[in-house]
């Protein structure tokens, strides 16, 4: 008679375990737990790019500061404008961009107007100078044109004492250009973090190092400092710890007190050597340990004295998953950002899809435009955790949902464009 094996813990192979929370429970609490840093400083508006904007900004002055042109033409009164047939009017001077005209224009006069070019007083309106005839120092005109037509009003931009940027936004080139057309010099920004991040596992090995068999080099450490440099993090890079109750507990306090987030890649998974799990209950606290996503399920979040922590897996889409999915949102409110999820889509998928429920998977994909401008998506091929080349030749995620068992080719599905992450 067979006899079947007790099992007492669900593996990554399984698709559903009670005891995993879903991905969204586990952001939740990520974020229900953080709390955003509150030291400032004060950069030169070019060294604020990417950061994140720690206080509200206001105009001090209009944005245009005066009235002025729009197009290129002639500064004319409205009044003079004929309801019907063509009038004539003299050109008394040229109006430059910054180089305003110090006459008043009169009834039957105009002047010549250049782009940003300050109305002259008597003037409220520009025909452009496709509407006009010249001859010599006089213009002729219809009615194409309007009164107050190719006028920028002064404030139209921005008013004076107008809000235009909102704590915890993200200083792209537009808002530090922005600043700059206010004349803003300086601008007060959330410190950066300071993360430190070490993997974990007697088979790697640092790049220049001689492998043997049954050794790999550890690629996670370089996909980590590179996710966390596009952030603007301040990154601490420990290296690889050995598979040692007492390197690994070291290695956790020198991380701690050194930096805002500990991140780790590797040893949270049941093995009878993966020390991370067992010294972080031992000198932190765990929040949780597991998520119902593939890849990616062995995932801890916790604390080590002031720290935050993620344990990732080892295994190098997984880490790259689980970072992209929790900690770089994290990071975002750490920062205080007002940015916290990516944004997705749908696409039709030209591949079919295999995929058991009990879990969120995010496949990784290839999104492109078809022949008809349509938004269409295909699988990168083998999907395995451990497959890197996956990641590199994907430029999105395919998300399918818990209980979602895949299909063939031409259904619609939900993606998630990497430059929406990175």
């Amino acid at each position: 008679m067979s006899e079947k094996l007790k099992i007492t813990e669900s593996s990554c192979q399984d698709d559903f375990d009670q005891n995993s929370l879903t991905a969204d429970e586990a952001l939740e609490r990520i974020l229900a737990a953080i709390s955003p840093l509150e030291e400032t400083e004060t950069v030169p508006i070019r060294r604020g790019l990417d950061r994140i904007l720690a206080e509200d900004i206001y105009s001090r002055i209009n944005v245009p500061n005066c009235i002025n042109s729009a197009m290129d033409g002639y500064a004319v009164r409205g009044e003079d404008i004929p309801s019907d047939g063509i009038r004539q009017l003299l050109v008394i001077g040229t109006v430059f961009a910054g180089s305003p005209l110090t006459e008043s224009i009169g009834p039957g006069a105009c002047a010549r107007i250049m782009t940003g070019g300050v109305l002259p007083a008597g003037t409220d309106t520009v025909v452009i100078q496709e509407h006009v005839e010249r001859r010599d120092d006089h213009i002729l005109i219809d009615n194409r044109t309007h009164k107050g037509d190719n006028v920028r009003e002064a404030g139209e931009d921005v008013r004076m004492g107008e809000q235009i940027l909102s704590r915890g936004a993200r200083l792209t080139p537009a808002a530090i250009g922005l600043m700059a057309s206010l004349g803003t010099a300086e601008v007060l920004v959330t410190r950066r973090p300071k993360v430190a991040f070490f993997s974990t596992g007697d088979e790697l090995r640092s790049i220049g190092e001689e492998l043997h068999d049954g050794q790999v080099y550890d690629s996670n450490r370089y996909t980590l400092y590179g996710m966390l440099q596009r952030l603007g993090i301040e990154t601490i890079d420990m290296g690889v710890v050995r598979d040692d109750r007492a390197e690994v507990e070291q290695a956790f306090q020198d991380a701690a007190a050194s930096a805002d987030v500990v991140i780790t890649s590797g040893g949270v998974s049941v093995g009878e050597a993966d020390y991370v799990k067992e010294t972080l209950a031992r000198l932190g606290t765990i929040n949780f340990w597991k998520i119902a996503i593939k890849p990616g399920r062995p995932l801890a979040f916790g604390m080590i004295n002031n720290s935050y922590f993620f344990g990732l897996p080892g295994n190098p889409v997984s880490v790259m998953v689980t970072f992209y999915q929790f900690v770089q949102p994290a990071l975002y409110r750490l920062m205080g950002s007002n940015f916290i999820e990516p944004v997705s889509t749908h696409a039709i998928c030209l591949s079919s899809l295999g995929k058991r429920p009990g879990r969120v998977e995010y496949q990784r994909g290839i999104m492109s435009r078809d022949e008809n401008g349509r938004l269409v998506v295909r699988k990168t091929g083998a999907q395995g955790s451990g497959i890197l080349s996956s990641m590199s030749q994907a430029n999105c995620f395919i998300i399918l949902p818990m209980e979602n068992t895949g299909g063939e080719a031409g259904m619609e599905v939900e993606i998630q464009p990497f430059h929406g992450l990175i």
